[in-house]
């Protein structure tokens, strides 16, 4: 079994049963079992900002899938609920990032692990930190509120529940 964490959010129509609806399909994922849930936050956009705050979260989950399978699955589910190409960075009803998987490093041209950008987004570390604040990333080597702790950007992350 592996060990992976997805960051999940959301910015347009109902955006916390959005997220309820990926955590739903997350649970229905063979071999796959949700073994921890961040709190949700509400997070101000990152890169196009003339758009929606987000409602943010991060997922442990436990799996038998590799990290090919569980990628494929969440681009799956993130067209089952309605996701379909936009502008990059934009407005998007379901956002599903395999963040981590295992302690493996990753770099082909659709999928890179760890996220390259999971070190510079705040709304991804602050609730990583919140269930796995012993975590090192696998590339710097350093703990993610170490990490956390150096970030130079400044966007509001605000939790809601």
């Amino acid at each position: 079994m592996h060990n992976a964490f997805v960051g999940i959010g959301s910015n347009l129509w109902d955006k916390r049963k959005n997220c309820q609806r990926a955590l739903d399909f997350l649970k229905g994922l063979p071999q796959t079992r949700i073994i921890r849930v961040s709190s949700l936050y509400l997070t101000q956009p990152v890169g196009v900002v003339e758009q929606p705050w987000f409602i943010n979260l991060v997922v442990k989950i436990r799996t038998g899938l590799n990290f090919r399978e569980l990628f494929k699955w969440l681009k799956e589910i993130e067209y089952l609920l309605g996701r379909r190409p936009t502008i990059p960075q934009g407005p998007r009803v379901i956002d599903l990032d395999l963040l981590l998987f295992d302690d493996i490093t990753l770099n082909e041209p659709h999928l890179i692990i760890p996220h390259p950008r999971l070190h510079k987004r705040r709304f991804v570390l602050v609730p990583l930190i919140e269930i796995a604040g012993r975590q090192i990333h696998p590339v710097f080597k350093r703990s993610f509120a170490y990490l956390l702790s150096i970030l130079t950007s400044n966007e509001w992350i605000i939790r809601v529940s």
